[in-house]
Order: C-alpha cells, then structure tokens, then sequence
C-alpha cells in the first residue's frame, strides 16, 4: 500500500467514526463530542473519558487509544485488524465506546 493508498483508506474510516458519532446523537441520549484535528478525531463522552483515534502514516497504521488500552490497526485488503488478534477496529471501537458510554453503541464503516 502506498502512502497516497492508506491516507485515501484511512481518511475513509475517519469520515465513518463522525458519521457514526452524527448517527449516535441524533438516535440516542448518548453524547458524544467528537472533534476533529488533521488526522486525528478525539471522542469525548458525558463522563469526560476520551478515546482518539490517530492516523500514522509512516507505519500505514491506525490507532486507537481508549480506557481499554492503546491498540494498532493495519488494513488486510478488506478491513482495519489490529495488529495483536484483539479484532476488527469498528467492531473494537463499538466495545470501547459501550464502555466508556455506559450504552451499547454500533460504529460502522460507511
């Protein structure tokens, strides 16, 4: 995968994370602030807890950084798996945010 090719994926996932947080708040009483700066998106739940979600680039790899721990998804060719077999990143970040929102929440890829 090039550079060009994982910013172009991976901006994809960014765009799904604030569609999912859009779908969120405006389907349940969860409140979920999400703020966006360059390739990083910061959720921010009611409680005050955070989860960001950070682009690398020269790794060609996402992070994620919750209250569960930090983890390191790459692309398969189909979807975002994190680099240690703890899961799928939507299906993980859908349990981090239940977690820190005290809702069962659902992220999806667009």
């Amino acid at each position: 995968m090039t550079d060009i090719e994982f910013m172009d994926c991976a901006e994809r996932v960014l765009l799904a994370v604030e569609a999912s947080c859009d779908r969120i708040n405006d389907a349940t009483n969860v409140d979920i602030d999400n703020q966006r700066t360059g390739g990083m998106v910061t959720l921010v739940f009611a409680n005050r807890s955070q989860i960001v979600i950070n682009l690398q680039k020269p790794l060609h790899e996402i992070w994620v950084a919750s209250k569960c721990g930090g983890f390191h998804y790459q692309f398969d060719g189909k979807q975002w798996m994190d680099t240690k077999g703890q899961g799928e990143f939507f299906a993980m970040l859908s349990l981090f945010g239940s977690e820190q929102s005290g809702s069962a929440l659902s992220f999806v890829p667009r």
